[in-house]
């Protein structure tokens, strides 16, 4: 693949992993390890990664091999009820589903998370918070019309939007906590 002069970001780096497990990158010309390619997802740095024999891609497996070495050294970020559950869709009938609504959710997260970082900096409306909880209600009433359809009331939905309400006003009273 070629790249442009400039070397953009939109570019896709292509890894070779070896059968020594060794990862080559391409656009420098040098090995590198794991960790290299963690700092690289975070510096919003794509990048493909093949097996150097066969070419398959196999970018998937190794960015699962990067959170499992990132959880292993206790780094944990989720949680194990969340790891059940994720389990537990495997071969169910709404597996197709879970990579779209996990995709459309941590999107959601990263655009509240930019929102909440304006807020502090001032750039955001007298009310950024309440804006995000709003949004966040419609999300969670989205994704539980898709999960559970006909659930359009009744006390279990009114229990868990109040179960909601009950996280953000936390969520609230912790980010003011934090901004004094």
């Amino acid at each position: 693949m070629a790249k442009s002069k400039t070397g953009a970001a939109d570019d896709v780096v292509v890894i070779k992993k070896y059968a020594n497990r060794r990862l080559y990158d391409t656009e420098r010309s040098c090995y590198i390890t794991l960790d290299d390619l963690g700092t690289m997802v975070r510096d919003g740095r794509e990048f493909r990664v093949v097996d150097a024999k066969s070419g398959e891609d196999i970018t998937h497996n190794v960015l699962t091999q990067i959170i499992m070495d990132t959880e292993t050294r206790g780094e944990t970020l989720l949680p194990v009820s969340f790891l059940r559950h994720l389990i537990g869709m495997y071969g169910d009938k709404m597996q197709s589903m879970v990579p779209q609504y996990l995709e459309a959710s941590m999107t959601a997260f990263r655009k509240n998370q930019q929102d909440v970082r304006a807020a502090f900096e001032g750039a955001l409306g007298s009310n950024p918070l309440a804006e995000m909880a709003r949004r966040n209600m419609e999300m969670f009433q989205q994704a539980a019309g898709a999960f559970m359809p006909g659930m359009s009331g009744g006390k279990s939905q009114d229990a868990e939007i109040a179960a909601l309400k009950a996280e953000i006003d936390a969520l609230k009273a912790e980010l003011a906590k934090k901004s004094k």
